[in-house]
């Protein structure tokens, strides 16, 4: 009985307790949701405003794997899909995912660990030399995105006695990576040799760091490499390329732009990914000097902090190194399907900006009617996107296309024959 009596007090005790939690944290909650109703307001007039501009971004939704054809929610039938960076058509190549598959038996889904503490396996150790022979370096260092990579080097690498000269159009992981760092920062005009020197010649440091995408992904245009190589050499500068739009594909064996202005080897530092043509999965990684590798395990905190790359991702870009390694043949021929492209939409009257690239920038200038273009392209079942500000210019809106070896000539002169019939509807071409 007395056993009984102290349980129901105690019972009584912890409900106590309970409801007065409960009264405690509706009181907090409450204030909570002042201040909340606040900011989901502030947040929703900006909302409005994107969308007032036409610039608003809606995510449409695939429901099968990446790859020229896929098929999206709510739109019937097979969709041709032109805005990947799938460029070898490798996303969903059943040799890469049979290897990932094995790689998920073998080593499991992932570390629960960064590297250095017990996150490494001989498969990531393999892919960084694999990497490191198809670049020519001596050694590479694996990341979780590029993205990552450009957050972890200018700030491991560079000091308040070092400066860092960045092309104004550089990809936004760049402009970030360096805003990390504490060296002087000097921006020059897109692929502007003269303003670079300018900055060169005025710029007193211990290190001099020029810093450039290989190819510049809104626009398919490419960096002047052999011009940014000479005054490098002239103020003794050291050269960082981001080749994330070349590597695989670009130049005669898919090195890159190094390659394709006949330099390979020649850029002293190359950061790229693993998530555009080798393989479209994640990760991507830093190549270079040994001595550089190396401090950056030490000092690079993207690198030091975050888990270590998944199995099946490391599996299937080594997968895609082996087959880069042993013919040319997938890069031969996106290279030909960006040649037919670009010339049938040139000869039908549309402006396309860049250089010989399979980013294919169909540009349209106004912000809504790229949005509306690709639209009325979706309906045609051509799988495009608008972009628009902020991702590029205001009044430099675009439709990007991208072409893959894995599309087809007829495929491509299906998404032409679609540009052509929606370019006159909208007044773009006569």
């Amino acid at each position: 009985m007395l056993l009984s009596k102290q349980f129901a007090c105690k019972t009584a005790l912890l409900s106590s307790v309970k409801i007065n939690t409960q009264i405690s944290f509706l009181g907090k909650r409450a204030n909570q949701t002042a201040a909340c109703a606040q900011f989901r307001q502030i947040i929703q007039d900006q909302l409005n405003d994107i969308q007032q501009a036409g610039t608003y971004k809606k995510e449409r939704i695939i429901v099968s794997p990446q790859a020229t054809t896929i098929n999206v929610q709510n739109v019937q039938g097979k969709i041709l899909n032109f805005c990947a960076n799938n460029y070898l058509g490798l996303a969903s190549n059943q040799e890469v995912i049979d290897f990932s598959k094995k790689a998920l038996d073998e080593y499991g889904a992932g570390l629960s660990s960064v590297r250095f503490i017990c996150g490494t396996q001989n498969i990531h150790k393999d892919l960084e030399q694999k990497l490191s022979q198809f670049h020519q370096r001596e050694d590479t260092i694996l990341y979780a995105s590029c993205f990552d990579a450009n957050a972890g080097i200018f700030e491991a690498v560079l000091t308040p006695e070092d400066a860092v000269f960045s092309d104004e159009l550089n990809h936004a992981s760049i402009i970030d990576g360096i805003r990390l760092c504490k060296a002087k920062k000097a921006r020059y005009l897109h692929r502007d040799m003269k303003d670079l020197e300018e900055k060169l010649k005025s710029t007193d440091a211990r290190l001099k760091m020029i810093v450039t995408d290989g190819v510049f992904s809104m626009d398919g245009n490419v960096a002047p490499l052999p011009e940014i190589f000479a005054l490098a050499d002239k103020y003794n500068a050291l050269t960082f390329v981001d080749d994330c739009h070349a590597t695989g594909f670009f130049g005669p064996t898919g090195r890159g732009t190094e390659e394709f202005y006949g330099m390979l080897g020649r850029c002293d530092i190359i950061n790229s990914t693993l998530g555009k043509a080798l393989g479209g999965a994640a990760g991507g990684y830093t190549t270079g000097p040994r001595e550089l590798i190396d401090l950056l395990r030490q000092k690079s905190r993207p690198y030091l902090f975050s888990n270590s790359l998944p199995p099946p991702v490391v599996a299937s870009a080594a997968q895609v190194m082996n087959m880069l390694m042993k013919s040319n043949k997938l890069t031969a021929k996106v290279q030909s399907n960006t040649k037919r492209f670009r010339e049938a939409m040139t000869k039908a009257g549309f402006t396309i900006s860049g250089m010989d690239h399979p980013i294919s920038p169909v540009m349209l200038g106004d912000a809504r009617l790229a949005s509306t273009f690709a639209d009325e392209m979706l309906k045609r079942g051509i799988y495009v996107i608008g972009f628009s500000y902020p991702v590029v210019p205001k009044g430099k809106a675009r439709i990007r296309v991208q072409l893959s070896a894995a599309h087809t000539e007829e495929e491509i002169d299906r998404a032409v024959a679609a540009f052509i019939e929606v370019g006159k509807q909208l007044n773009v071409i006569q």
